[in-house]
């Protein structure tokens, strides 16, 4: 019969775990020899606590220990009574544009519901409803490290909380740098068909170490600053490419910690800007060409200028709703 060490030692495991998953996940990857029974009731009882957060139903039940949210400097200019429903809605905007971009059906009602409620969409698949999840976790993991520097386990925190699917495949690592070279074809302006070959996956911890050092080292940054920032990290990440799925989530978080370290609300790009969002990048990853230790992340940062001045015009979304609330 399980104890209440063993009890207490089955709840810090879960806590360490960084995406959602099944009661069958749990039982499998368990350190801790524990009757599925006892796993089950004491999944419902932490669920009952609010320590542990369930969506779905059935087979489709998920769980997911839930971490306290830390409060994001930007907050301070809005009263305290409306700081818990601003962070909400940010995340479910934040969550829903940058998972539509990459092709996720639910809508921004949709996710809000998922979020609130931890019930499922109708129709909609399971792979789907673990990306909302997935995403909303990472942006509280986000929030939990402004306190201090970005590190690389941090980030690789960050990819497993996105990567809500339980992967067993060696070719295709969660929180790790990629281990196969990756690519993808793009079309110029004047309609010819090329293919973009990311770095190398012998270049990527030498790469990201400086992806990292630049988000570190952003400090005093002016509101004039933002998006020009934003559009550095986010394209420089894209471009290296360094995890085999999840990189447009994940650039798009990352881009965003200098922004929230200096007191900014977070920028998004709404999913009906997705056609020149993926064109400007493109445009740019084929004008610097494939990155290397030797050229580094950024060797020709003005070529940035474009997809910087596209990321200026979308900062009005959170800027706005923001404002409402500061008053």
């Amino acid at each position: 019969m399980a104890n209440k060490p063993t009890q207490a030692a089955t709840l810090r495991w879960l806590k360490k775990q960084q995406r959602p998953l099944s009661l069958n996940d749990i039982h499998a990857f368990l350190p801790v020899q524990v009757p599925e029974r006892t796993l089950r009731r004491w999944l419902a009882e932490w669920a009952e606590q609010g320590l542990v957060e369930r969506t779905g139903a059935k087979r489709s039940t998920r769980y997911l220990y839930r971490q306290e949210q830390a409060a994001p400097p930007f907050l301070r200019q809005v009263p305290e009574q409306h700081r818990t429903s601003l962070l909400k809605q940010l995340r479910d905007l934040w969550t829903h544009t940058s998972t539509a971009l990459e092709g996720n059906t639910l809508t921004l009602g949709d996710t809000h519901f998922i979020l609130e409620e931890g019930l499922t969409i109708s129709g909609k698949p399971l792979k789907e409803h673990q990306e909302i999840v997935g995403h909303a976790r990472a942006i509280d993991l986000v929030y939990q490290g402004l306190a201090g520097p970005l590190t690389e386990q941090q980030v690789f925190d960050l990819h497993k909380a996105v990567q809500s699917e339980v992967v067993t495949d060696i070719y295709k690592p969660v929180g790790a740098w990629k281990n196969e070279i990756n690519g993808t074809y793009a079309v110029t302006s004047d309609n010819r068909q090329v293919f973009i070959e990311y770095a190398a996956p012998a270049e990527v911890p030498y790469l990201m170490k400086e992806v990292i050092r630049a988000i570190n080292k952003t400090g005093g940054l002016s509101f004039d600053q933002v998006a020009q920032h934003y559009a550095k990290i986010h394209a420089g990440l894209v471009h290296i490419h360094p995890f085999w799925d999840g990189n447009g989530r994940i650039a798009r978080l990352l881009a965003n910690i200098p922004l929230l370290k200096n007191g900014w609300p977070p920028l998004v790009i709404p999913v009906e800007q997705r056609r020149p969002y993926i064109q400007l990048l493109a445009d740019y990853e084929l004008r610097v060409g494939q990155l290397t230790r030797h050229t580094g992340v950024w060797p020709d940062e003005t070529a940035l200028q474009p997809f910087a001045e596209f990321c200026a015009r979308q900062y009005a979304l959170t800027m706005d709703l923001v404002g409402r609330y500061a008053g």
